[in-house]
């Protein structure tokens, strides 16, 4: 595909306020003039961003131009297929420059059932790692240059088993650790953008809905903020320390999740990452979880939260999120 000189010029210089992005965790209002439809609705994007121009599916010759830093050796060996998911698309959606921080806590196991439809208890279970006591996962991720341009998003994730096996326990857990395929059940899903927000709610059937989330790394820690959506004060608080011993071997882990589909029938998702700059620490002194008076607080109390078993610090890591599929395609296929 050939671009013009004025095609190469606006990639340049989105380009540069994409790198400024990245340095202050997100885009400006002003910049999301751009518009397109999505699902039958007029869906807010950048104007002249990726999506804008190439609606998920953009060349890596545009990607290497516009960030030639970034090495897409690995998404070269991916191939991406047309779907329909709701609305027509392009699977796997590619996430090229990314970071994130993840806390496993402990949690009251009758309360994450609770929270799990009974159609998804029938196929999946919460760990129970010991008596009374299952485990979730609270994960904030700062997309610094996507498919779907940038955006952060915090994800609330009961750690589950694997459709299709046993469930026990710990046993479970440390196998799912050491195979770095790891299943989840996803509780709340806050994004900063529109378009991130109806992707997830119609292709994935997430529970996902916009709000502001703000991200921010000093020296010494990352902070992200989420905002309550109804009285815009801070709802939820993290700071976690940037650990110091990083290591740069690539890492491939497998996150998966399980939920319903659009259709009533239980389906299953998942994306792998390729972690390129990780550290972890099970010291509870490095993570600090604020709680307030709103809607994602509320929930996060009610879980009863203990211990913290571990926190994941990985400033850098690629990722390709492939579209839902129906589980009982899966568990046949096992």
């Amino acid at each position: 595909m050939k671009f013009g000189i004025s095609v190469i010029v606006a990639g340049v210089l989105l380009s540069a306020v994409a790198a400024s992005s990245w340095a202050q965790g997100s885009l400006t209002a002003s910049q999301f003039d751009g518009k397109t439809s999505l699902a039958g609705r007029e869906v807010s994007v950048v104007a002249g961003g990726l999506y804008d121009r190439y609606q998920s599916n953009p060349p890596l010759s545009v990607i290497a131009a516009e960030a030639p830093d970034i090495d897409l050796s690995w998404f070269r060996e991916l191939k991406k297929t047309r779907v329909d998911m709701g609305f027509e698309s392009y699977s796997p959606n590619f996430y090229y420059r990314n970071s994130r921080v993840t806390v496993v806590f402990t949690a009251d196991i009758d309360s994450l059932r609770a929270l799990m439809p009974a159609r998804v208890l029938e196929e999946v279970q919460p760990l129970q790692i010991w008596p009374g006591r299952g485990l979730v996962a609270f994960t904030a991720y700062a997309y610094h240059y996507c498919d779907n341009d940038s955006y952060n998003e915090i994800a609330l994730s009961i750690v589950t088993s694997k459709p299709g096996l046993a469930n026990l326990g710990p046993v479970t857990l440390i196998g799912q650790s050491i195979s770095k395929d790891l299943w989840g059940y996803v509780l709340k899903l806050p994004v900063n953008t529109e378009l991130a927000e109806v992707r997830g709610v119609v292709g994935y059937n997430l529970p996902k809905w916009q709000t502001d989330i703000n991200f921010r790394e000093t020296a010494e820690s990352v902070v992200f903020e989420i905002i309550d959506k109804e009285t815009g004060k801070v709802d939820v608080r993290f700071e976690g320390e940037n650990l110091s011993d990083l290591s740069d071997e690539i890492e491939m882990v497998t996150n998966s999740f399980t939920n319903i589909g659009h259709d009533g029938e239980l389906a299953y998702g998942y994306a792998i990452s390729r972690q390129q700059s990780h550290a972890s620490s099970s010291n509870g002194e490095s993570v600090k979880l604020t709680l307030n008076d709103g809607s994602l607080s509320t929930v996060i109390k009610s879980l009863d939260l203990g211990k913290m078993l571990k926190y994941e610090y990985v400033p850098e890591f690629q990722s390709a999120l492939y579209a839902p599929e129906p589980l009982k395609a899966m568990l046949e296929g096992d």
